[in-house]
């Protein structure tokens, strides 16, 4: 199999199904968003971090996957019976790791400025990608059906990124900086 097909060299491309859309559209914004998303969690989970972080990101990257099957299945229910399925329980282990990372740190006072790290850096490029790919799949559920599910794994995932980001700070012995206003 070849990687190029030479059929997108105007402009268009297929959904799952065979659909042809132009690459602008809002369905090719969503799960491309995702792709970006996932890449960034792909060189999040490279780092020096611990070996459960890592473990977890990996299950997200394949949750994104998912999540990026379906939003290019057009609601097309015979091709989404055989893709693999976003549920509550994808949600509540995401709320479950915030929940063990928050039990370790400090309350927070402040808004937290993004950096004190190279590795939090990563985390916060993760997270506000994860909010642009919410904002458009949710600009898509506008448009068209998008599983609820879908919507709340994208909500929790950047929870989930800032506490790492805020735990990743401590781990590394960075300092948070603290937003001040004046």
């Amino acid at each position: 199999m070849k990687i190029y097909t030479k059929s997108g060299d105007k402009g268009e491309t297929s959904l799952l199904g065979g659909k042809r859309v132009k690459k602008y559209n809002l369905r090719i914004h969503a799960y491309g968003t995702c792709d970006e998303l996932n890449a960034w969690i792909g060189l999040l989970r490279d780092q020096n971090i611990d070996e459960d972080y890592q473990v977890f990101l990996i299950n997200i990257q394949e949750r994104i996957f998912t999540i990026g099957s379906h939003l290019a299945s057009l609601n097309d229910e015979e091709l989404k019976k055989n893709l693999p399925k976003i549920n509550e329980d994808d949600i509540l282990d995401i709320e479950n790791q915030i929940d063990e990372l928050e039990n370790l740190l400090p309350n927070m006072k402040n808004f937290i400025l993004p950096g004190g790290h190279q590795i939090v850096s990563y985390c916060h490029l993760a997270r506000t990608v994860c909010r642009r790919c919410e904002r458009y799949i949710i600009e898509l559920a506008d448009a068209d059906y998008v599983d609820p599910n879908i919507i709340k794994f994208f909500n929790r995932l950047s929870d989930y990124l800032f506490v790492l980001s805020r735990k990743v700070s401590m781990d590394t012995g960075s300092k948070e900086s603290p937003w001040i206003t004046k």
